[in-house]
């Protein structure tokens, strides 16, 4: 176990065995890990192993008290409920439960700096938090004993714990990014830099155009103004979106349309974004291990799962490096496969193309075959859906009847899991009271086409993670795993290692396989290419 203070010091604490007051906390985990290569067992690993990575230091493995919290929570119906390790200590004691602390990091500053080397720990209940780490540590380990299939489970809180360590070092380690070419994208899309408060010049240039259009003054970012103004205009629209404006004739749509989309552009990656966020040639965001309900990450700042493919150009290698990236293909598809049992369909995920193969089944059309999987795991019905779900039902029945389990369970109120075992949130109370009314049916179908998508994308987030921690311990020493999103990675290395990083990522997908499913004839093919820009790779 371990603890840190605020002050660079802290305590270590080994399983069964009496603590240890440590000055330097980086120094002893450093000489500890050289020596032993230990699980570390902490409370939260964002408020250490950044730290720690500022000072040289990288870990191989451990457990993550409030990960595994708030897998163990879920697993009971408990979902949401506080997961820090003062949380877990006072209910394990019957003691109230403080609410967790704000969990955003405050350690990202402009500049990329940390206010002190550690942060400090939340308020606990007199008992030193290395003390209270050993004993939920305990705890977790027996409930983890009590869940529906415990050796999944395990490896589910292995790969989320993992996950961990590698959020952290991404975010230290950073996606290589040319301050440089960004600017001149900038400048180029937008026009030079503005001054504080006013819009690049190309904005403006459409701004003044939408305008125009209109025979008088209005704000293009505000969609009261755009709304009213094509009311006067004799148009009526309910919102400003994208989808909606491509249908509406008048002059000012165009304009209005390249507005929007370069408006995002700069409020989401111009230069206030780049100071922030992007420091020495390369972007630190903070990203959140199992941020999504269904174990897919998200970020608590800098956006690095929405880059725009007009930003990929500015993400480029360093001089005698390149970047490995990786997606794997049709994933939800092969996990459905693989899930089910279903013998046909797992045969068209043997092969590379599923949807080409799965293409015979619906009169030789390959995108029939995507809109039948596709509507088949999402609850999709419109348009040709329902047809080519009948021909889905008749032709993998059991691939049919998996989701279509799940839907049910979902429509009746009832938990659904992942196939290591994250379990979905309960039902809220506005929910069961949309239920019991008239708004019944609506709300029952809502939720079953959540528990019909979660069984699947969930099980695709735990193959997509356990890879990550596969390849994380193949990837030769200099090499670095600097972006992680869904089902696609991308590492940076050496021009000379590039080619044993590539073998890497094929085998890291063949072991996260048998890992989760065994001997399955289920391919999940995970091709990786090296180039200088990510911009490339597609």
């Amino acid at each position: 176990m371990v603890a840190a203070d605020a002050e660079g010091g802290g305590t270590v604490k080994p399983l069964g065995g009496p603590a240890s007051r440590v000055s330097d906390l980086a120094a002893a985990v450093r000489a500890l890990e050289a020596a032993e290569r230990p699980r570390w067992v902490w409370a939260d690993a964002r408020r250490v192993y950044p730290a720690l990575l500022s000072a040289g230091v990288r870990l191989s493995r451990c457990h993550d008290v409030a990960l595994t919290e708030n897998l163990l929570l879920a697993s009971d119906g408990r979902y949401g409920e506080p997961r820090q390790v003062q949380a877990a200590y006072a209910r394990l004691h019957g003691l109230p439960v403080p609410a967790d602390p704000h969990e955003a990091s405050d350690a990202h500053q402009a500049g990329g700096t940390q206010a002190s080397l550690f942060d400090p720990a939340p308020p606990g209940h007199g008992v030193p938090e290395a003390d209270m780490v050993a004993e939920v540590f305990e705890d977790q380990r027996r409930r983890v004993a009590r869940t529906p299939d415990p050796g999944r489970f395990r490896l589910l809180v292995a790969a989320e714990s993992a996950g961990a360590l590698i959020a952290a070092e991404m975010a230290h380690d950073g996606m290589p990014w040319r301050e440089d070419v960004h600017d001149a994208l900038l400048t180029d899309l937008l026009g030079p830099r503005p001054a504080h408060g006013m819009r690049p010049a190309k904005l403006q240039a459409l701004a003044d155009e939408v305008s125009a259009a209109f025979g008088h003054l209005v704000n293009p970012d505000s969609p009261q103004q755009i709304v009213r103004a094509f009311k006067t205009a004799g148009i009526e629209i309910p919102s400003t979106r994208s989808h909606v404006l491509k249908t509406v004739d008048h002059p000012a749509v165009a304009p209005l349309l390249a507005y929007k989309e370069l408006a995002r552009l700069y409020s989401f990656h111009g230069w206030t974004w780049a100071a922030q966020w992007v420091s020495g040639d390369r972007f630190r965001p903070e990203y959140v291990v199992g941020g999504v309900v269904s174990g897919r990450w998200a970020t608590s700042g800098g956006g690095a799962l929405q880059i725009p493919k007009v930003m990929r150009r500015v993400v480029m290698a360093d001089d005698g490096w390149t970047l490995v990236v990786a997606d794997a293909a049709q994933l939800e598809p092969r996990v459905l496969a693989a899930l089910s049992g279903d013998r046909g369909l797992a045969r068209a995920a043997g092969e590379i193309d599923l949807y080409a193969a799965l293409a015979q089944a619906f009169g030789g059309v390959r995108e029939s075959a995507k809109i039948a999987m596709l509507s088949a795991m999402y609850g999709g019905t419109s348009g040709d859906a329902s047809k080519l779900l009948a021909v889905m039902r008749q032709r993998f029945p059991k691939a049919y009847a998996f989701v279509e389990d799940a839907a049910r369970a979902g429509e009746e109120g009832r938990l659904v899991r992942s196939w290591l075992g994250r379990t979905c949130p309960p039902p809220s109370e506005r929910w069961r009271r949309l239920v019991a009314g008239p708004e019944g049916a609506r709300a029952a179908r809502d939720r079953g086409r959540f528990t019909r998508n979660f069984v699947v994308q969930a099980t695709a987030a735990e193959w997509a993670l356990t890879l990550l921690a596969v390849l994380r311990g193949l990837l030769p020493g200099p090499a670095r795993l600097v972006f992680f999103q869904h089902d696609e990675v991308m590492v940076h290395c050496p021009l000379d290692v590039a080619g044993e990083v590539r073998e890497a990522v094929g085998r890291a997908a063949e072991e996260a396989t048998r890992l989760l499913f065994g001997d399955t004839t289920v391919r999940f093919p995970m091709e990786a290419v090296a180039v200088t820009c990510y911009a490339d790779a597609k």
